[in-house]
């Protein structure tokens, strides 16, 4: 970072500050930035003291800074009207006018185009007098302004940099009313100023009379002139043109200055692409590395390696194609136009063809390169990463160049997918599904339990793997584009536990909305119904309700939070037998839920074999082949005996099988118990 400051009056004169080594330094360009050095300290103080400052070790550092408050002049200030005099204050609180200082800030007013000079000083004190020079600030001459000290908050000048007339407000007191002090110096100037009261003075830049490509004299007041100067008396007497030098020239665009001073080309820069718009047979002005600083004046002179130099159109093979969007990114958006640019850093333009392919069947061709400058819009119809790509070919070659991209559509939606229960230590399947189903390139995050760092893949789906009893919760992100979304489940993990695939009657699908929410309170219903029904305890039970049409779910028998002691033949046996009491409810269409008033939904299991018992023993299978053959046996008894006194029993058709079912169930609660 640099301040920066433009000095009024005299063109391409600029002042800037700069840390160098820790310290604030001010630096002078009198050629727009070319050439930049140090300023030169007073030789002398006020008191004629000399003073020993030598460069590069000592210079003149200013305050650059300009006031923001239009009634002070800050730390600068420079006129167009009085060129060659730069008021600034130094660090350290010391303000310089031209070559000489003088201790505390002021605020400064230029009289009469700069003829004289009006200083007020910066203070929270209350002051009653002012200043006045009439020789460039060199010596100052004390007034008086008011009879009360006068805390002053502003000074202004009247319209116009000529006049003669300033006005100073302020305060007598803290709480007293706004003050203003009319100061007329026109009693001083009693006179308009003639021919012998200027004198002659040259800008130069250490002895170099040749600013920006002129000689510039212009006329100054004599120290001890009282007049009145006109508006056109401070323009410069004599501009005489001058030769170009070095010192008039930078380094033109793709160039950059060497420690020697010459400008060679930056690496990034191939001076042969200014002749990629040039016609075959035609000629160009090709740059040297130089070109005139703007607003400079010189004439042409003799140095001939500075000017641009006429070539003729080289013919040549293309070479630098570039093919880029026109947001400078590698995605689109589905149905959006897509804008792609094409650059070619040699080869003849206006010869060149150039061809872009889409990468989905589309390919556009253009006679040249400068018929495409604005660029080549395209809309992609699917979502998906094309390889774009673009040639240019003319008679001496052709080049090829590949850009990927990326297009997608917004992800509405995430649906994460896994078992409601799980087998401890076995891996389990998860999977997503998005909505819309194809959104471009996609990365998934999985994050297990309270685990900082994800699992990232590429794929909507994973295997995992369970350690421990107990719940635990799977969250994944899915990152598409500038969208992030997520979806979260909770599964439950068991040694072992019991599974059914349920069915629904069919009049449940016409109310299925496909929503989360709407599939709980239906998972909620079933399992309230099994529990009135079959009387077993609802914390072994869990039923999901899965996503899809028909609408299905999935039972699960898991064992108690405390089971009794015992082995784990006993406690999956224990599990087989609630399994079938489950099923025959379920067969018996016991299991079922009003919707609706006249919406009866019945659940009933599928065909499909359920699940078996997860268990790594063989004598606990044999176990529950006896219990199973023993269970037929009570079964077949119970039968007989209900039909064997059936004749006893009056009751409706109805009331008599809810009658049968309710025994075979007690029977099968029997067995369980026992």
């Amino acid at each position: 970072m640099i301040s920066f400051y433009k000095v009024a009056g005299i063109k391409g004169v600029f002042l800037s500050n700069k840390v160098v080594e820790n310290e604030v330094k001010t630096f002078i360009t009198y050629n727009k930035g070319r050439d930049w050095r140090l300023l030169h300290a007073p030789t002398t103080d006020l008191s004629g003291t000399r003073l020993y400052c030598v460069q590069p070790y000592c210079s003149l550092h200013l305050h650059l800074h300009v006031s923001d408050n239009p009634y002070t002049s800050g730390n600068i200030v420079s006129k167009e009207s009085a060129p060659g005099i730069i008021v600034a204050s130094v660090y350290m609180n010391v303000m310089y006018i031209s070559d000489l200082c003088e201790n505390d800030e002021y605020s400064i007013l230029f009289l009469n185009q700069g003829g004289a000079l009006v200083a007020i000083r910066h203070t929270p004190l209350p002051i009653r007098h002012i200043w006045l020079s009439f020789d460039e600030g060199r010596h100052w001459n004390k007034f008086s302004f008011t009879s009360s000290p006068l805390y002053v908050d502003g000074v202004l000048g009247e319209p116009g940099e000529d006049t003669l007339i300033m006005t100073i407000f302020g305060h007598f007191s803290h709480r007293s009313e706004w003050q203003l002090v009319k100061i007329d110096f026109r009693p001083i100037f009693n006179r308009r100023c003639t021919t012998d009261d200027y004198q002659t003075w040259q800008l130069h830049n250490d002895g170099k009379v040749c600013i920006m490509g002129v000689k510039r004299i212009f006329q100054n007041l004599k120290p001890d002139a009282r007049c009145v100067k006109t508006k056109d008396q401070y323009i410069s007497q004599m501009s005489d043109s001058c030769p170009c030098t070095e010192a008039d020239f930078e380094c033109d665009f793709g160039f950059e200055r060497q420690s020697d001073g010459g400008c060679t080309a930056a690496f990034w820069f191939v001076p042969s692409s200014v002749s990629r718009d040039c016609t075959t047979g035609d000629s160009f002005l090709n740059t040297t590395g130089y070109r005139k600083a703007l607003s400079n004046n010189c004439t042409a002179g003799t140095l001939g390696k500075y000017r641009l130099r006429r070539q003729r159109c080289p013919h040549q093979a293309p070479r630098g194609l570039q093919l880029v969007t026109s947001e400078g990114t590698l995605t689109a958006t589905l149905g959006d136009n897509v804008t792609l640019l094409v650059f070619l850093e040699e080869g003849d333009g206006s010869t060149t063809s150039i061809t872009v392919d889409f990468g989905d069947g589309t390919a556009i061709s253009y006679a040249n390169i400068s018929s495409i400058e604005d660029g080549v819009k395209h809309t992609y119809s699917k979502v998906g990463i094309y390889q774009v790509a673009a040639m240019a070919l003319n008679s001496l070659g052709s080049e090829r160049v590949l850009l990927y991209l990326h297009v997608t559509c917004t992800l509405e939606q995430v649906q994460l997918s896994a078992p409601s229960v799980v087998v401890r230590n076995k891996a389990v399947d998860l999977s997503t599904v998005l909505k819309p189903r194809y959104v471009g390139t996609v990365t998934y995050y999985w994050w297990f339990n309270n685990h900082t760092e994800p699992v990232v893949t590429l794929v909507g789906g994973m295997s995992f793997t369970f350690y421990k009893e107990g719940t635990h919760t799977v969250t994944v992100q899915v990152s598409a584009g500038n969208t992030v979304l997520q979806d979260k489940i909770t599964v439950a993990v068991y040694e072992y536990f019991w599974s059914h695939v349920l069915a629904f009657s069919s009049n449940l699908d016409a109310f299925n909305p496909a929503v989360a929410e709407w599939r709980q309170d239906i998972s909620r219903v079933v399992k309230d119904s099994m529990v009135q029904v079959t009387g077993i305890n609802g914390e072994q039970l869990l039923v999901s309700v899965l996503p899809g049409l028909p609408t299905a779910a999935e039972l699960f028998i898991i064992p108690e939070k405390r089971p009794t002691e015992g082995t784990m033949n006993r406690k999956g046996t224990h599990l087989e037998q609630l399994s079938q009491v489950l099923l025959s409810a379920l067969n018996q269409d016991l299991i079922q839920f009003t919707l609706r008033p006249g919406v009866q939904v019945n659940v009933y299991p599928t065909r499909l074999s359920p699940a078996p018992l997860v268990d790594t023993s063989e004598s606990g299978h044999n176990g529950a082949a006896v219990i199973m053959l023993v269970s037929v046996v009570f079964v077949g008894l119970a039968v007989f005996v209900i039909f064997k006194f059936k004749s006893d029993i009056v009751i409706s058709g109805h009331s008599h099988t809810l009658i049968i079912k309710k025994i075979h169930l007690y029977i099968l609660l029997l067995k369980s118990n026992s």
